[in-house]
């Protein structure tokens, strides 16, 4: 199979019937074998239903219904999870995405060999204060903290080579840091595509404020994991030491001013460097024990992947 579009949606049932007979347009247009896996997130309208019926029109409509909403990176695992085609495709089901887009983005996969392309709406159409200018601020962020050089992190239209979607681990809300959880797998041949926006139609969005709020602490935990999530002891380990040299370096010169300098002064209790000391030496041992239990249940883990083989030779 050519190409797997994964779609997740919650609450889109006005525009999925329009969504789908475009894709559909443009698959055959192209001769491409295909599948689409619309994900329901959870849906409380009719989006199920609408599923139902397209995928009784055509069998390459194929579907996946949560229990409840559990958010946008599950329903993206869920269907990475069941994906076949050599290319997968991932778009949002609000027909802001242009799925005459997928052509070129399969060729930049198949022809140009890219890991992933990440679409770019370099002319957006939604509200500058509350969408435009956090998202280019987002941007901004990631790209200094991630080293991955996209404009637009957040875009629902990526393609992927099959391989790379089947390798990477996608929950929280990790979604908008697919590229960065690539990079980090080794697939770091990432390029970027601008592609067409196109306004809302149907409904209302489904995102407020709090998703930039989420998408900043989401990416400090990237970071924090792309840095340190094989070995915590380099971060927690060298900050316990540190702290515990400085606390150390406190309570010897205390020690030695008491001793021969100042022997008939105020007790050390009364210092204030003897508190500072005795915190920092403290905090700085929590730290380091905080990085050797990470070593530990790093350790201690069953399924963790360490490495991903590429190819191999001789060995099944």
């Amino acid at each position: 199979m050519n190409i797997s579009i994964v779609i997740p949606l919650l609450n889109e049932a006005e525009s999925l019937t329009e969504l789908h007979d475009w894709i559909v347009s443009v698959m055959q247009s192209n001769s491409f074998s295909y599948e689409i896996l619309f994900i329901d997130d959870g849906s409380t309208d009719n989006s199920w239903q609408v599923i139902s019926s397209l995928s009784q029109k055509n069998e390459n409509v194929k579907g996946i219904r949560f229990l409840k909403n559990f958010g946008k990176s599950q329903a993206l695992h869920a269907g990475f999870a069941k994906a076949t085609g050599k290319v997968v495709i991932t778009m949002d089901a609000d027909l802001q995405d242009n799925p005459e887009e997928i052509p070129e983005l399969y060729q930049m996969i198949t022809k140009q060999n890219y890991d992933l392309v990440s679409g770019w709406k370099k002319k957006r159409y939604d509200s500058v204060i509350a969408k435009n200018l956090p998202s280019k601020l987002f941007n901004w962020a990631a790209r200094r903290t991630s080293g991955v050089k996209l404009n637009d992190f957040n875009c629902g239209l990526k393609a992927y080579k099959n391989i790379v979607v089947k390798n990477i681990d996608v929950n929280g809300e990790m979604h908008r840091y697919i590229p960065v959880l690539s990079k980090n797998a080794g697939f770091s041949n990432i390029g970027e595509k601008v592609v067409k926006h196109q306004a809302r139609k149907y409904g209302n969005t489904k995102f407020g404020m709090n998703r930039f709020i989420n998408g900043f602490l989401d990416l400090i935990t990237i970071w924090f994991l792309s840095r340190f999530g094989k070995r915590p002891m380099h971060l927690f380990g060298a900050l316990g030491v540190i702290m515990f040299l400085v606390g150390f370096g406190f309570a010897f010169y205390l020690g030695i001013d008491k001793l021969f300098f100042n022997p008939t002064g105020r007790l050390i209790t009364e210092r204030p460097q003897f508190y500072i000391a005795l915190s920092t030496m403290i905090i700085g041992s929590q730290f380091f024990i905080a990085g050797f239990l990470g070593e530990l249940i790093l350790r201690s883990k069953k399924d963790n992947k360490r490495y991903l083989i590429k190819e191999n030779i001789n060995l099944d």
